[in-house]
């Protein structure tokens, strides 16, 4: 009586996604299923996130081509958002990924956060907290020790620069307040915004950085500068003083007001 193999028991989708991951080559893929060819029919939206972090790295490795190596590293940090934030060894670590396609994908994330934090010059108004606040965050969310900057806005409130005044320890025993404006008065802006973050994450204001708030705003009135919010940034999170209920048109916030 011959002998009927069995049947083999139905692929996983683990399974199925490691048969198809080393797969072909993407030169050996029909031109319609390719990257390069996709972006140019669908443009860069009609793309998977693997298939344009693949576009990045331009080619895999030998066990995976460019878009499976991709899904694997967007696998093993929870998608773009984690990708994101992956520091070089971490990337390094995904097998195939290795130092140049690593550098690759932080330049490309870096330079997408840098994209959607660019200061608009001469087009752009602040109208209120978010205005400024969501690209600060992308700016200054991450950044590992704490850091004051200053917005500075002319009678429009159209942004003219953004200085860098401190970096290392914001308190406001340590910040010089005639710092805060000495671009302002130089620069002849009408209006500044304090921004700092906290490396802790959490944003909420601490009672230092209402203190500084209040030195702020009784030196802005001395230089006819007026302060017009002073804004905490943590991960991925902000808070506005002025929309905390502080109120910027005396001197001396208190904690209270802020919570």
């Amino acid at each position: 009586m011959p002998i009927v193999p069995e049947s083999p028991a139905p692929a996983s989708p683990v399974d199925r996604r490691m048969e198809r991951r080393p797969g072909r080559a993407i030169r050996e893929m029909p031109l319609p299923e390719r990257p390069r060819e996709r972006l140019s029919a669908r443009g860069a939206s009609g793309l998977t996130a693997a298939e344009l972090i693949g576009l990045v790295w331009g080619s895999g490795s030998r066990a995976a081509n460019a878009v499976a190596l991709a899904e694997d590293a967007l696998a093993r940090f929870d998608g773009l958002a984690g990708l994101a934030h992956a520091s070089g060894p971490e990337l390094e670590s995904i097998p195939g990924v290795g130092v140049a396609r690593s550098a690759q994908i932080i330049a490309a994330f870096e330079l997408g956060r840098r994209q959607l934090a660019d200061w608009p010059t001469g087009r752009w108004s602040v109208r209120g907290p978010r205005d400024v606040a969501d690209r600060l965050v992308l700016q200054m969310g991450r950044l590992e020790r704490e850091e004051l900057w200053v917005v500075l806005l002319n009678t429009k409130n159209v942004v003219l620069r953004v200085v860098p005044v401190y970096r290392g320890n914001v308190s406001a025993s340590l910040v010089r307040v005639g710092e805060l404006f000495q671009d302002a008065v130089r620069l002849g802006a009408s209006g500044v915004i304090l921004a700092h973050n906290h490396p802790s994450g959490d944003p909420t204001p601490s009672p230092d950085d209402l203190h500084l708030t209040a030195e702020a705003l009784a030196a802005g009135r001395l230089l006819d500068i007026e302060l017009l919010d002073h804004v905490v940034v943590g991960h991925d999170a902000w808070v506005s003083l002025r929309d905390r209920g502080v109120a910027f048109d005396r001197v001396g916030p208190s904690v209270a007001e802020a919570r």
